[in-house]
């Protein structure tokens, strides 16, 4: 069955990519153009325009779609996720659409609930589970400290299997082209646990220079986001993250990756050695 194939029935043929110019959804949207999947961009630059706090902007987008690739922003845990998930899916079943990749959080118990919600809708499922991304040193918040050589965060010595963005679009570009993933949960993580120290030190060897990792209480750093000018909900977010859920509960690595595509994981230094080969490290 060619890939149009799996997105012709009733009339809908498109995949639809909320947070399709983020870290996971971006890469998803190339990787369906590439298979010649007929997409349509979620985001509150795309035409027609789509934004999590705007319902009135949710029933435009789904039109004519039969799948979606679901990302939260800014997380699953935020306040409200529930509700706009149940709300979402509910108008993404009302307009023909029949089946929902999530993108969850590992070790997230707010994220669980939403999990619920999407396997509850009525619409066939699938839940991409995933750890903390890699990517977040190279597209993210902590991208400027990396290039600074300094990196402070309230991460002590608890290890973390660090998912890779492209093995996480790898596995939901799966899921939205082959109805055999419908039903499954797949936790992807990376194929070893290493400290956010660990990290930054694998960072600064392919980078070829010193990365200091410094930590701190999780308030002081919470304090110090919320001085930068951070927005409420990104500062209580990181808190939690950092508070609460980087408590070892997501420190064994999963086998996600290898359940849905045959092969394991990329490994943290083998990104590390392709982002500094890019240069965006670079001072």
């Amino acid at each position: 069955m060619t890939n149009k194939a799996l997105n012709s029935e009733d009339g809908n043929t498109l995949t639809l990519v909320l947070g399709g110019t983020g870290k996971t959804g971006r890469r998803v949207v190339e990787r369906l153009e590439a298979l010649d999947v007929p997409v349509r961009m979620g985001s509150r630059s795309a035409s027609p325009a789509f934004d999590w706090q705007d319902e009135d902007t949710w029933a435009p987008v789904l039109q004519d779609v039969a799948k979606v690739y679901l990302s939260y922003y800014p997380d699953l845990c935020a306040p409200g996720a529930p509700e706009a998930i149940r709300n979402f899916t509910g108008t993404a079943r009302d307009a023909g659409v029949r089946h929902v990749v999530l993108l969850s959080g590992r070790g997230e118990e707010e994220a669980r609930e939403c999990e619920r919600i999407v396997q509850d809708s009525g619409l066939a499922w699938t839940v991409v589970r995933a750890s903390w991304f890699a990517q977040n040193f190279s597209e993210d918040y902590l991208l400027d400290p990396v290039r600074e050589g300094e990196v402070v965060l309230p991460a002590g010595d608890v290890p973390e299997p660090f998912a890779d963005a492209d093995d996480i679009a790898d596995v939901a570009v799966a899921a939205l082209t082959d109805p055999a993933h419908a039903g499954e949960v797949y936790e992807v993580t990376g194929p070893r646990a290493l400290t956010f120290a660990e990290a930054v030190a694998e960072i600064g060897r392919a980078a070829g220079r010193e990365i200091a990792f410094v930590p701190v209480p999780v308030d002081d750093y919470a304090a110090a986001l919320a001085r930068h000018g951070l927005p409420d909900e990104v500062v209580g977010l990181l808190t939690y993250l950092f508070g609460t859920v980087l408590d070892g509960r997501n420190s064994k690595p999963a086998d996600g990756v290898r359940r849905a595509l045959g092969r394991g994981p990329r490994d943290f230094a083998d990104y590390a050695r392709a982002t500094a080969a890019s240069g965006i490290w670079n001072i």
